[in-house]
């Protein structure tokens, strides 16, 4: 089975979907057999990196509150994170364009470290406060999951999987992405949101049985002798 992602990085229930689809994978019979591929979506391709700058005052500009009105936003998502285990720090964070930081889980996906990547990405932005839009915190970052740190740099001061961040984006496009997280199964069924685990165990089960019919054997006419039937009768 085939799952796809559609993600940002400093999307907040991108991070709590994660959480919430892996723990109904771990639940899955099939799991070994779930491939899921990560995509890149920016929820503001024109986002500036301007260190100093908290994302209280962040969100407080964009939805038009006060600070301490977007810190009680901030601190409402840090409690939806820890029901699912994951600890927001959004004292630390730090608004960047994610743009470099997409670059970089594709790097890491074409040497078979997609999820650690994004894993890492994750908590270095909503846990550690780090700037993931730094080349020398990126590079760290790809050391700590086992990426060549000459090759990470190579990468980030090239136009290297920009093509590719871009293709994501225009096939969410094509699909009718509105938001993230967005998640695919087998091409054919879509789950928008941070649903609850058990909602993507039910599609994981539905699209299994789908796309893998058990075989239904076909009775030979002329075959059928005496029975008892299900309620007991003829017996």
């Amino acid at each position: 089975m085939k799952v796809e992602i559609w993600s940002d990085i400093m999307c907040p229930f991108c991070y709590i979907g994660k959480r919430r689809f892996e723990a109904a994978l771990q639940q899955f019979a099939h799991h070994q057999q779930v491939e899921v591929t990560w995509h890149s979506f920016e929820l503001d391709p024109n986002m500036e990196t301007r260190p100093g700058q908290s994302i209280h005052e962040l969100l407080a500009e964009r939805k038009g509150v006060s600070v301490a009105e977007a810190k009680r936003m901030n601190d409402h998502m840090a409690g939806v994170a820890q029901e699912v285990g994951l600890h927001y720090d959004f004292d630390k964070v730090q608004p960047v364009n994610t743009f470099n930081a997409h670059r970089f889980a594709h790097l890491a996906a074409a040497q078979g470290r997609q999820d650690a990547a994004e894993e890492r990405l994750f908590a270095a932005y909503f846990t550690e406060g780090l700037n993931i839009d730094d080349a020398d915190t990126l590079t760290r970052l790809g050391t700590d999951i086992g990426l060549d740190a000459d090759a990470v740099r190579t990468m980030l001061a090239s136009d290297q999987y920009a093509q590719e961040v871009r293709v994501d984006e225009y096939h969410a496009r094509q699909i009718g992405v509105r938001g993230v997280p967005y998640f695919v199964f087998n091409d054919k069924y879509a789950v928008s949101g941070a649903q609850p685990a058990e909602l993507f165990q039910e599609v994981l089960e539905k699209v299994w049985d789908e796309f893998n019919p058990q075989p239904v054997p076909t009775v030979i006419s002329g075959a059928d002798g005496p029975a008892c039937g299900v309620d007991g009768a003829d017996c």
